[in-house]
């Protein structure tokens, strides 16, 4: 298969319950690497299509092609033997209770590679550090976080080195802030493992903030339309379409930028113990107000102002005034703004995954995005 060939193809697919219509002669393909979004309120098939996908129901017509292979009408063992290739993630990670975290990861790997068990100990541990659980191999799913067992579900769902990773309403379970953190930290390990993702979600800022391509479903499963997230908002393809995404579509496109975008300011920088006197001469030779104080770790403590620096002696940590959110690079400049214009200094410092200041934007930036037209289909 040429790889610039859909890995998945949907050919007029309809699925009855009874009277009730539940998907509509839906008709889409997903290449290979990109994330492609189901989005829809309740009712609206999303689910339905993805149990399809992993032929755990039959469509009643129709059919749904994986590299090549129709699963709507293939052998048993056929389908349980693409399924090796594929990984599920769902809402609360569906983590065994009474298993360690290093036994669920472990779990697809038992029951479908033929993998030694030394072989299995060193996949789990590379899972796990994977998505940032590094030596929690032994723990329980009730010792830790919800956030955290969402994070195992998705190392158990990548045990298997799987092509294609079906994903249905993977944060919904958790708070907002928590929920942005995993987005975030989900979008940075897609750069690197770079799945072909079906993507369930009812959020439409998730669906752009997360997806290449989006199918929007209404009632009925009328697949109403199936782009990028940019063509999308720019050119909303009928009335439903646009009152779906809302009146707020030129803030949306927001969404469609990250941090990692911008080019960063790079503001004078101070940190704890040094001289007084040799930061105030640092700070009128940079023409500034302030400084960003850093701990010795390069983490950010807060701002300090020029007049706060007099006499003599070393900078404390508690001389710092806090009021900049901390953004990542995979921070939607939409999630940028609403924190930057939410505290007392319009400046977003940006930091990696280990909480080092890796510069600063400001909201003069993200309005230069939101000032240039809107973009079209791709």
């Amino acid at each position: 298969m040429d790889e610039r060939d859909p890995i998945i193809r949907v050919e007029g697919l309809t699925t009855h319950y009874g009277s009730r219509r539940i998907l509509n002669n839906i008709n889409l393909e997903i290449r290979p690497r990109e994330t492609m979004v189901l989005l829809g309120s309740s009712g609206t098939g999303k689910s339905t299509l993805l149990r399809h996908i992993l032929a755990l129901e039959k469509p009643t017509h129709g059919h749904i092609y994986i590299k090549g292979m129709d699963v709507c009408h293939c052998p048993d063992e056929q389908m349980n033997e693409l399924r090796r290739h594929m990984g599920v993630l769902f809402q609360s990670g569906a983590l065994f209770g009474s298993m360690s975290l290093g036994d669920n990861v472990a779990l697809p790997l038992r029951e479908l590679t033929r993998l030694d068990e030394s072989t299995i100990q060193v996949l789990i541990r590379l899972k796990l550090d994977l998505v940032g659980l590094s030596g929690f191999e032994r723990h329980y799913p009730y010792q830790i976080s919800g956030g955290m067992q969402q994070r195992c579900g998705l190392a158990r769902a990548l045990a298997i080195e799987p092509r294609v990773l079906l994903m249905d309403e993977p944060f919904g379970a958790v708070d907002p802030i928590l929920r942005d953190r995993l987005q975030n930290e989900f979008l940075r390990l897609q750069a690197q493992v770079r799945k072909t993702i079906v993507f369930v979600t009812h959020d439409v800022d998730e669906a752009i903030k997360m997806a290449d391509r989006i199918a929007i479903l209404q009632r009925g499963g009328v697949l109403a339309q199936y782009d990028t997230p940019s063509a999308i908002l720019a050119a909303p393809a009928s009335e439903f379409v646009a009152h779906f995404v809302g009146a707020d579509r030129g803030l949306k496109r927001l969404s469609l930028a990250r941090v990692r975008d911008l080019p960063l300011i790079h503001p004078t920088t101070a940190r704890v113990g040094e001289a007084r006197a040799e930061l105030r001469r640092r700070i009128d030779e940079a023409g500034a107000d302030f400084a960003l104080l850093l701990d010795e770790a390069d983490r950010p403590l807060g701002w300090i102002g020029r007049r706060d620096l007099t006499g003599d002696g070393v900078v404390a940590g508690g001389d710092a005034t806090p009021g900049s959110p901390t953004l990542q690079p995979e921070t939607t400049l939409r999630d940028a703004l609403s924190a930057m214009l939410g505290s007392s200094v319009q400046l977003g410092v940006v930091v990696d995954e280990a909480e080092r200041v890796l510069g600063a934007i400001s909201v003069d930036a993200i309005s230069e995005v939101l000032r240039a037209p809107a973009g079209g289909s791709s």
